[in-house]
């Protein structure tokens, strides 16, 4: 029996649907060479991460053992896969891998962040391998809401791993390659140990569409209106833009890109030759001199992001257009689960405007990048692996998925966040545990988690926040009476009097009161000045604010 293990670790995208990075290694126990597919992002809300910019994977176990890590290698472009790279290299410094779209658009990052774009290697696709330590890995193209997404061949010496990345079965994607089954059992005619993949459609009963079958609805739809058209969707899902643009251009508008992302997507797609024939666009300033009901903008912001352009739109004025009474807005998207109440928002404002705005509850106007039950069933039939680990979902895909493999034959098992298994057996088996969680990109500087940046700023949020300051003279008498400001909270309380005055009232009391050890000692006396104003709070207004104690001595 070989003293050699294959391992695989996810440290996210295993129990939720975002920030992918999945670990493998192959060696003696806790001594594997390890590789790192896809290293994502999350996006933050202002109910869980109030002002966080981003949110990726915890990965202090893979920096614990940076000298062990061979390689990234990244799936596609979507920023829950290619995100967190370039906020991450500085810990990592090895080698990242990826195809030429993908690539073009990491360089972008890795240049925003100051690190060598020469880090960033361009891959062929299969059969071209990258070796990384025990592991030679292929990219298998696959259809995907982005151009040039692939699967991943991981050979090692235990056997053959697929990892699916994102993937959906489209024979006419548009934009990019078309999903080919003979390829996939060309990878799978030598035999595959196991397939991790992706579950986010598990759920759904019928196969997928093709991206192909929208252009003929969103045609006429565009064809038919009468003011301006405002189109929005997934900025990365290239495919749908030039949908939408030719759209435009065959009802005689003129066609305006409109957010920083939705050009940088276009531009990287022409560079690497993934797009040759996109419709001629105008500047926003162009569109200003044309009648509106020949203009089309196609627009960020799809799932109600407060600075993307369909935000602003809704709000007023933005880059000199503005909608107006008779317009319509397309949403060619679907809402992610968790962005309803901020597309809602969107949809009113608009409302106020006098626009009309079709949404994604027909699903004439949208399909999914990811397999439904049906696809992923004729997936695992091409590679027909000995045992099928799920991803790329949160745990009730991951187990629906599980469940799937089972009923096929297959081993599944259900492998979340931190939770280590060997692959060299007949099934699965947990090897250990590790710990895992989020870290925060909050401004220029990343937090863990538990560094209670986020807690605090949360507490303030739901209870508001009261500063007292107290001046203590040489012999530690108070010099004057205490003062509090207040931010987040109301003016009065029950007793209808100000309730800064109730707070300083009672803080004075106590202070009067309080005897010498107490005035002596830093510590003691703000955690009683503290406890007092919540307390008072409390009887006021039935809420204990965060309190921060600002004590100052004369010496």
């Amino acid at each position: 029996m070989s003293s050699e293990r294959l391992i695989y670790l996810p440290l996210g995208g295993a129990g939720e649907i975002g920030m992918n990075a999945y670990v493998y290694g192959y060696g003696k126990p806790g001594e594997e060479r390890l590789i790192l597919v896809d290293l994502g992002v999350a996006f933050p809300d202002m109910d869980t991460s109030p002002g966080v910019d981003l949110i990726f994977a915890d990965i202090t176990w893979l920096k614990e053992r940076a000298d062990r890590l061979e390689a990234v290698f990244v799936t596609h472009a979507h920023e829950d896969h290619v995100g967190a790279v370039a906020h991450c290299y500085g810990a990592l410094n090895v080698p990242v891998y990826a195809r030429a779209f993908t690539a073009n658009l990491a360089r972008r990052k890795m240049e925003e962040q100051g690190h060598p774009e020469d880090a960033v290697r361009t891959v062929s696709a299969w059969p071209e391998t990258v070796t990384a330590g025990p592991f030679k890995v292929g990219f298998v193209p696959i259809s995907h809401s982005i151009p040039e997404s692939a699967g991943l061949v991981i050979d090692t010496p235990a056997g053959r791993v697929v990892h699916s990345g994102d993937f959906k079965i489209d024979a006419n994607p548009v934009v990019g390659e078309a999903f080919d089954p003979e390829l996939w059992a060309e990878v799978a005619q030598s035999g595959v140990r196991a397939l991790v993949c992706d579950s986010t459609n598990v759920f759904s009963a019928h196969p997928g569409r093709s991206e192909s079958e929208l252009g003929p609805a969103i045609t006429e739809l565009v064809g038919e209106a009468g003011g301006m058209v405002v189109a929005t969707t997934f900025a990365s899902n290239v495919a749908r833009v030039k949908t939408l643009a030719e759209a435009g251009q065959r009802a005689g508008r003129s066609v305006v890109l409109l957010g920083r992302a939705m050009r940088r997507m276009i531009e990287a797609a022409v560079e690497t030759g993934v797009l040759a024939d996109f419709p001629k666009t105008i500047s926003p300033e162009e569109a200003q001199e044309i009648p509106r009901e020949n203009v089309m903008l196609i627009v960020t912001g799809s799932q109600g992001e407060r600075r993307a352009a369909s935000a602003q739109l809704a709000r007023g004025k933005y880059r000199g257009l503005e909608l107006a009474d008779g317009d319509l807005f397309l949403f060619s998207s679907k809402t992610i689960p968790g962005n309803e109440r901020d597309v809602i928002r969107i949809i009113n404002q608009l409302s106020e405007k006098g626009v009309d705005v079709v949404d994604d509850r027909t699903d004439r106007y949208h399909v999914s990048g990811h397999a439904n039950r049906p696809d992923l069933e004729r997936l695992h039939a091409l590679i027909d692996p000995q045992m099928v680990i799920p991803m790329h979902g949160e745990h009730r895909h991951l187990r629906e998925h599980a469940k799937l493999a089972e009923a096929g034959g297959r081993a599944g098992v259900v492998a979340v966040n931190g939770m280590m298994l060997d692959l060299g057996g007949n099934a699965p088996k947990v090897a250990d545990y590790v710990e895992t969680g989020r870290t925060y990109l909050d401004g220029s500087v990343q937090i863990g988690a538990l560094d209670g940046v986020v807690r605090d700023r949360i507490r303030m949020a739901l209870n508001g926040h009261v500063t007292v300051t107290v001046i203590l003279d040489e012999e530690d008498e108070p010099l004057g009476e205490p003062w509090c400001d207040l931010k987040g909270l109301p003016e009065t309380g029950s007793s209808r009097a100000a309730l800064v005055d109730v707070l300083e009232e009672d803080l004075n009391q106590f202070l009067m009161r309080a005897g010498d050890k107490t005035l002596r000692d830093d510590d003691k006396l703000e955690e009683e000045l503290r406890r007092i104003a919540r307390q008072t709070a409390m009887s006021e207004i039935g809420r204990k604010p965060e309190v921060t104690v600002v004590v100052s001595r004369m010496r």
